[in-house]
């Protein structure tokens, strides 16, 4: 179940680095095009990266939040809790020596 949310967190930043390269792409061509300055070029590619950026970490908080659920669905325990029950464990068997 984590190797899905996983590739599927991947192939999206796949996609937004390949956004980001498509950007630098269309202000090139609008530079070419429209003959905009290389001032307004970069202002322009630093919009659509932020932009990019922001999708990029809306994406990640979004499939962290479905991987909790997941992992809470399964009814798997994080590694505190898997620390804590080895540490009981652990006590318990002292106990039984």
């Amino acid at each position: 179940m984590s190797d899905l949310i996983e590739k599927t967190l991947l192939a999206g930043i796949g996609a937004l680095a390949l956004s980001r390269k498509k950007a630098e792409e269309l202000v090139e061509e609008l530079q070419r095009q429209f003959g905009l300055s290389e001032e307004k070029g970069q202002e322009l590619l630093s919009k659509l990266q932020e932009a990019v950026g922001n999708q990029q970490q809306r994406l990640e908080e979004v499939a962290r939040e479905e991987l909790k659920k997941s992992v809470t669905h399964l009814g798997l325990v994080n590694r505190d809790e898997f620390k804590k029950l080895a540490e009981r464990i652990e006590v318990l068997e002292q106990r039984l020596k």
